[in-house]
């Protein structure tokens, strides 16, 4: 543990906060892709699979029970929640997520560092986080208009995954033998398909004004 790794851990938890905010407090998920919610669970549900064989501390195992329960209650509130589910904008929100799903399997199959049944589905959860934010990119392009907790739940997003790629390079250069080629290629294409939204999102802070993205 360092404290990019912390700092990476602790803003993915405050996006998971922040969104859990909003749908707990406002009753809305407006500007919230359920696909990209859909594909988040199913990304901790595979890579977590280990979650009661392999302990490697009490901070760990916290940390993947808070991002498998609060993923899967994401998508249990934006399906069935009698009010929240009301403000689910499902006609914009169109993206064919389930496309995104066979590729990552396969290649997962095809390129992993140890051909066994946790080691591909671990991998298939790292190839599937890379391309997940894909639907919520797409639906915050097609609404334009976006409040101020979806964009700070997109931007806490795509800030902890540039802060692991810190910790990475960090872990490179002060621990032995610290190569993982399929982590950090998937961490930075995830980081680089957030790049149009920092910068209209960094654009918005800077001239005070409300956050929107080109159609």
């Amino acid at each position: 543990m360092n404290i990019f790794r912390l700092a990476g851990d602790m803003t993915h938890l405050f996006s998971v906060l922040v969104l859990l905010l909003k749908i707990h407090t406002i009753k809305s998920c407006a500007g919230i892709s359920l696909k990209t919610q859909e594909l988040y669970a199913i990304v901790f549900a595979t890579r977590y699979l280990d979650i009661f064989t392999n302990h490697i501390s009490p901070y760990n195992t916290i940390m993947k029970l808070i991002f498998l329960g609060s993923s899967f209650s994401i998508v249990w509130y934006m399906r069935y929640h009698k009010i929240v589910r009301r403000s689910y904008d499902k006609d914009q929100d169109t993206f064919r997520h389930y496309i995104l799903i066979l590729p990552c399997l396969i290649l997962a199959l095809l390129i992993n560092e140890k051909f066994t049944f946790k080691e591909v589905m671990w991998t298939f959860s790292l190839y599937l986080e890379a391309v997940a934010i894909l639907p919520q990119l797409v639906l915050l392009q097609r609404t334009r208009n976006i409040d101020n907790l979806t964009g700070q739940y997109v931007f806490l997003l795509g800030a902890y995954r540039a802060l692991y790629i810190v910790n990475w390079i960090y872990r490179y250069f002060t621990e032995d033998h610290f190569v993982h080629w399929i982590t950090w290629i998937c961490g930075l294409v995830q980081t680089l398909l957030y790049a149009d939204f920092f910068y209209y999102y960094f654009q918005s802070w800077k001239n005070n004004m409300k956050l929107q993205l080109p159609a």
